[in-house]
């Protein structure tokens, strides 16, 4: 898995509308990419709605959100559309990004193997650093867990300036 300090496997992926979105050109901005396994689960669906509810508190922290998952663009398009998403969401069907960030990992439910994307994410400053992981996120305290980790970048950024 990527760590603090390193820089952010630049990447381009379409959004929910086919749209492609590249790190790079977010330059300047601190972004938040969060991974997650599958449109439409109840978790993911939690996260999703935990970020869009918050996301005035994103905007205050000046943080681009950018959710990733292995869906192909019809699968995000149509969660994005049920969930009332107001922030992009990223289409990785063939998982690469999630491989570039170490994110791709073998999974067993109910006895069952299988590979699928696990639930981190990863706070990126305007140069392409990764300045926070969460390497396995809870749908019900992402937002929290994220935006008091903004704060605390703010913080030291302030002091260091």
């Amino acid at each position: 898995m990527i760590a603090i300090g390193q820089q952010a496997p630049d990447f381009t992926l379409p959004d929910q509308d086919g749209e492609p979105v590249s790190l790079r050109d977010l330059r300047g901005r601190t972004v938040v990419v969060y991974f997650y396994p599958k449109a439409s689960t109840p978790g993911c669906t939690t996260q999703a709605c935990g970020v869009r509810d918050h996301l005035p508190d994103y905007d205050r922290a000046a943080a681009t959100v950018l959710g990733v998952s292995p869906d192909p663009v019809d699968k995000v398009k149509s969660f994005h559309g049920e969930q009332d998403l107001n922030f992009r969401l990223l289409a990785d069907a063939d998982h690469a990004v999630c491989d570039a960030y170490g994110v791709w990992v073998e999974k067993t439910n109910y006895g069952r193997t299988y590979w699928g994307a696990q639930r981190a994410t990863f706070v990126i400053d305007g140069e392409g650093t990764v300045r926070h992981v969460i390497p396995k996120v809870s749908p019900k305290t992402h937002d929290e867990q994220v935006l008091a980790a903004l704060d605390e970048l703010a913080a030291l950024d302030e002091l260091a300036a």
